[in-house]
């Protein structure tokens, strides 16, 4: 692997890990829109008893080889730096440019639509039906409210688990689902103050979650790969919903917020000056952009090869 390819997959690992601090936005999305989702899927669920046996036999380069263990470390390494550095950008964009972000990551999720329905190879009443459940499930949860859970060892170890499946399911955020768990604001505390107890909790949690569901993933591919393109697909598109630039808050927990959309008709009603809306273009036309340029790179370097 070259300086440039390694590179390469760190800003991509980067991008991931920008969009998982982000509620709302999937990591997941991050890595279909660049191309190596299905092998992130397969280098986590890789990591079984076979690999494991060849790790504690010695045989090192051939772990590594079956693992794609390189691969995986760049894109972790990304994830990592998105993190402890990002994460404190995005939170200010958030705060201070609301509009201008969501519009950005709308035109950007809303294009990625496009692109991954192309991957579907044939479309019937099954892969039909799996966009329309993917899209519900991801409505259903855009649109819930927190409740009350417990903080004990065991429930952070669930917490991390959930909300990393969340964050390689394209249109489902894990960070949202750490919200409705009403642990997104302290997991991003104990990231800040590293608080190394909660931390390993939730890592473990993360860890055990990742590599169980990335075996699952990985199966609904092998073996119905149109569908489970298809369920994905509905979660990217029902995820717009939380990702509308436009939202009314209606509960607030702590730094979260639990918000609903504003149509254009209620604009009025609602906002007492602009509601920024050819800010809002120009961004998600920028979003667009974006998208559209990477994967005519994409394509490019396909044909190169």
């Amino acid at each position: 692997m070259t300086i440039a390819e390694r590179i390469m997959l760190t800003l991509k690992g980067i991008g991931i890990g920008a969009a998982n601090v982000i509620p709302g936005v999937s990591g997941g999305t991050i890595a279909f829109l660049t191309g190596i989702y299905e092998r992130l899927i397969n280098s986590l669920k890789s990591f079984n008893v076979t690999t494991t046996k060849l790790l504690f036999r010695g045989k090192i380069k051939e772990w590594a080889k079956q693992t794609d263990i390189v691969f995986l470390f760049y894109i972790l390494l990304g994830v990592a730096i998105s993190a402890f550095s990002l994460a404190k950008l995005m939170v200010y964009l958030l705060h201070n440019e609301p509009i201008a972000t969501w519009s950005f990551f709308f035109g950007l999720v809303l294009v990625s639509c496009w692109y991954v329905t192309k991957e579907i190879k044939k479309w019937n009443v099954g892969v039909w039906f799996s966009l329309l459940l993917g899209t519900a499930i991801a409505i259903w949860v855009s649109l819930a409210s927190p409740t009350e859970t417990p903080d004990t060892w065991w429930f952070l170890l669930i917490a991390g688990a959930v909300s990393v499946c969340g964050m390689i399911l394209p249109g489902i955020s894990g960070s949202f689902l750490l919200v409705l768990m009403v642990k997104y604001e302290d997991l991003m505390n104990s990231i800040s103050t590293l608080n190394k107890t909660r931390l390993l909790l939730y890592g473990i949690g993360a860890v055990a979650g990742i590599l169980a569901f990335s075996h699952l993933l990985g199966y609904l591919l092998k073996h119905w790969y149109n569908q489970t393109i298809a369920l994905l697909t509905g979660f990217m598109v029902g995820s717009l919903i939380k990702i509308w630039p436009w939202q009314q808050i209606i509960q607030q927990e702590g730094d979260n917020a639990i918000s609903r959309p504003i149509l254009p008709s209620q604009f009025e009603q609602i906002y007492s000056k602009s509601p920024q809306i050819a800010t809002a273009i120009i961004m998600a036309v920028l979003g667009v952009a974006l998208v559209v340029i990477v994967e005519y790179l994409a394509a490019k370097g396909k044909k190169e090869k």
